[in-house]
């Protein structure tokens, strides 16, 4: 559905943020995309809603060229960004504005979502808490059920009980014809919800593979002393939490944020047990 060959992106052409960059995402997927500050999540993210352009590559979102921003293609993907604006006006008068642009947009789905996040209804969207409008935004791009939903550091600005029912609303609206990808820092947010992880760092894809697939070749564990090989530990209040390769196929749950900086501190190793 999202297909990169060989795109490279930079704002100075000297310095190519991406160089030769491959990606294959499919649908039916929730994806985490993980990086550092600086690794060009969200430039990713905006080339895939065609708010930047490669600079060489090719670049296909389900069947279009994102950068000719064809009516057909934004019919079919809704982007939130990191940082929102909300205009003064109220909740209706947003869904008449806005809803008619996405085919299948749904009220009532719009409508249950703010409800699920405790947000009024009856109030300009200005008079809204920063929390509370990136929950309308939020609300609103999973309403109008696009086949592809981008979204970038979503839970920033949401309290713990709003990124609950976060995990519960996405992980409802996937089905086999959709595709969801999440940017964030905050890993946490992310448990029990994705599918698949993408880590990027400088300008390259380290991983991108199923939660199933990782925990089939790697092993997350907890042990009182290090004393065999291991790919990342780090100390924990039971001993040492470790990563190590899954020799014996043994059954763990993925660690996000182990996951990471497994990956970005076994660069070359992780690339041979996953490539």
């Amino acid at each position: 559905m999202i297909h990169l060959t060989n795109v490279t992106f930079g704002y100075n052409r000297r310095q190519p943020l991406f160089q030769n960059l491959n990606i294959s995402l499919q649908p039916g997927t929730i994806y985490g995309l993980l990086g550092k500050n600086g690794a060009g999540k969200s430039s990713l993210l905006r080339l895939m809603g065609g708010l930047l352009y490669p600079t060489s590559g090719q670049l296909t979102v389900a069947g279009f060229e994102p950068r000719k921003r064809l009516p057909a293609f934004l019919q079919e993907l809704y982007f939130i960004p990191e940082e929102i604006y909300l205009p003064a006006i109220s909740i209706q008068r947003y869904i008449d504005t806005l809803g008619p642009f996405y085919p299948n947009f749904d009220e009532a789905q719009f409508r249950q979502y703010l409800t699920d996040f405790d947000i009024p209804q009856h109030q300009k969207l200005t008079a809204m808490s920063y929390g509370q409008k990136k929950k309308v935004i939020i609300s609103f791009g999973l309403a109008t059920n696009t086949r592809i939903l981008i979204m970038d550091e979503p839970t920033n600005g949401l309290d713990i009980p709003s990124k609950k029912q976060f995990r519960k609303v996405v992980s409802s609206v996937v089905d086999t014809d959709r595709l969801l990808l999440i940017s964030t820092h905050q890993v946490r947010d992310l448990d029990n919800l994705i599918d698949a992880v993408i880590i990027l760092d400088d300008s390259e894809v380290l991983l991108n593979h199923s939660l199933a697939d990782i925990g089939h070749r790697l092993l997350f564990n907890t042990v009182s002393a290090v004393t065999e090989p291991v790919l990342y530990a780090e100390p924990s209040l039971r001993g040492h939490a470790v990563v190590m390769e899954n020799r014996m196929q043994e059954d763990s749950k993925v660690d996000l944020e182990r996951l990471f900086n497994t990956t970005i501190s076994n660069r070359e190793r992780i690339k041979v047990l996953f490539h």
